[in-house]
């Protein structure tokens, strides 16, 4: 009887099939695949693998993501999640406390930085090498619920087990890093992402910036890798004329939609003075959106290195079960008409993955003159009519290239075994309140905490424990690098996120041209010029 069940649905598939379109012809596969195939099959999956195959076939950005993933890729985006409220980090199997949030429940309740969670609602988490992933799970939950959590403290000599219940409640996400006045007239803003609540934090930093003196801006876009469209043309509206279009969408079933730069109130907040945007290979998107409509209207100065290329519109399509398919609908383009999207192979996502690999390997990171113009892809801005490129990224008006001298194999390999965050983890905790009390604030600890021999050389030891090879050559060469991180790293733990840019920036390379150029008017009026 099943043969002949079996013959029969392949019959009536076969008369089907003078019916046939793309539609029906996926249907009507996994319906034979479902009825007729020899073992048990997982529709589910099948579909799943289906929809994937398919989006493969497409662009690299078209992708299809499953609840969960999807949950974690809008969680940053949205703004908030809900949880504890602390930032950790992970030391020989132990969740550390780097920092509360201003305000959330771990705060409110007493749990403080430098302590050690141990167990989570009677599940033990310390010495058992759970992933942060399965430990971000058991910390997270609906807002309103409760979690246990036993807490090791250190204190002076003692050391204490404290019990905590601390109701979960919505944590916010920021896409602004840090925001702070490199000098008396020169305020910072360093954006992670393009989220939905990016431009109400600009506009807040934007706001306390003008009230501390700031009269010229560094924006850093530096490895922000994107986000919601919107955000950006937001953003625009604060630095760019009323009306100015900031960034058009346009494709075969989309029809061109304009986004023009519309501020939060009828005066931007920053549409005149000197304006620097810092970019690299991993600005992404909804960066590039930003530094080529800043570029195309003569606004202000790129600086750094040519950017990714996504110039691609994704839309969600979500299904049901909370699975969702991220569809490439359109190209966007910069106010000039540059489309930014670099080249690709349908169906060749390897080969677009290690584009910037080749572009390291071509030596174009470390050298301007190996940057490739593409002559048919040059437009004019829209003020000054100076040339400028599409197709590939947003290219810098200043070039500043990638040094690799000081990240040395030695100082990978003690990076790659966590020992660099090993060792800040107890630094401070054995010094946080003498760092307290000696540096007052995050900027004086900048300019005047310097990592001591001796702090090197307990890094080196641990290293040694290790299995790490010590190579003497390697290791002086990266001095700096391994100073600065390990400062920076402590000026986070000790004072905020801000902190550890203020450090970082004293040795980046790209800020200390960003802020060089801008406070050089002749060289950056003559940029825009040109």
């Amino acid at each position: 009887m099943a043969i002949i069940a079996g013959a029969a649905i392949a019959g009536s598939l076969m008369l089907r099939a003078q019916m046939m379109t793309p539609n029906n012809k996926l249907r009507m596969a996994e319906a034979a695949i479902s009825q007729l195939y020899v073992d048990t099959v997982n529709e589910d999956k099948l579909v799943e693998e289906a929809i994937r195959g398919m989006l493969e076939s497409l662009d690299p950005h078209s992708v299809y993501s499953t609840p969960e993933e999807t949950k974690e890729l809008n969680e940053p985006l949205q703004g908030n999640f809900s949880g504890i409220g602390i930032t950790f980090n992970m030391n020989k199997d132990t969740l550390y406390v780097i920092q509360t949030v201003a305000g959330g429940p771990s705060e409110r309740i007493g749990v403080l930085a430098g302590d050690r969670i141990i167990s989570v609602n009677d599940t033990s988490i310390a010495g058992v090498k759970m992933k942060n992933s399965d430990i971000m799970k058991r910390l997270r939950g609906p807002k309103g619920t409760k979690v246990n959590v036993k807490v090791l403290r250190r204190q002076n000599a003692a050391t204490d087990t404290l019990d905590f219940v601390i109701t979960r409640a919505d944590i916010p996400i920021y896409s602004v890093d840090a925001a702070y006045m490199a000098d008396p007239k020169t305020g910072y803003i360093r954006i992670n992402r393009f989220a939905a609540e990016t431009h109400k934090e600009v506009v807040k930093a934007i706001k306390d910036l003008k009230k501390q003196g700031m009269t010229q801006l560094i924006l850093d876009l530096v490895d922000n890798g994107g986000g919601y469209l919107n955000a950006a043309s937001d953003l625009l509206g604060e630095l760019l004329e009323p009306g100015s279009l900031a960034v058009y969408t346009e494709g075969l079933n989309s029809p061109r939609y304009d986004l023009r730069a519309r501020p939060s109130k009828r005066t931007p907040l920053f549409a005149d003075g000197p304006l620097v945007v810092m970019v690299n290979q991993y600005s992404a998107s909804a960066s590039e959106i930003t530094s080529g409509a800043i570029q195309d209207w003569d606004r202000g100065v790129i600086v750094g290195r040519r950017t990714f290329g996504k110039g691609l519109v994704q839309r969600p399509v979500p299904f049901p079960d909370g699975s969702m398919m991220r569809l490439t609908v359109a190209h966007y383009y910069t106010p000039t008409g540059r489309d930014i999207q670099k080249p690709y192979d349908k169906g060749d996502s390897k080969k677009y993955a290690k584009d910037i690999l080749d572009r390291f390997n071509h030596g174009e990171l470390m050298h301007a003159d190996s940057i490739k113009y593409i002559d048919s892809l040059k437009v004019e801005t829209l003020v000054s009519k100076r040339p400028i490129y599409g197709g590939g990224g947003i290219y810098p008006d200043r070039f500043v290239p990638l040094d690799t001298s000081e990240n040395t194999l030695y100082y990978r390999k003690v990076m790659a075994k966590g020992l660099i965050n090993q060792f800040v983890v107890g630094y401070v905790d054995s010094h946080r309140k003498k760092l307290l009390k000696e540096y007052k604030t995050a900027q004086d600890f900048t300019d005047r905490f310097s990592v001591s021999d001796d702090m090197l050389a307990t890094l080196k030891e641990m290293a040694d424990k290790e299995g790490v090879d010590y190579n003497a050559e390697q290791a002086e060469r990266s001095r700096p690098l391994f100073a600065m991180v390990i400062k920076a790293l402590i000026a986070r733990d000790i004072y905020d996120n801000a902190a550890y840019f203020r450090v970082f920036n004293s040795y980046d390379p790209i800020y200390k041209e960003a802020l060089r150029l801008i406070n050089s008017p002749d060289e950056y009026k003559a940029i825009l010029s040109k």
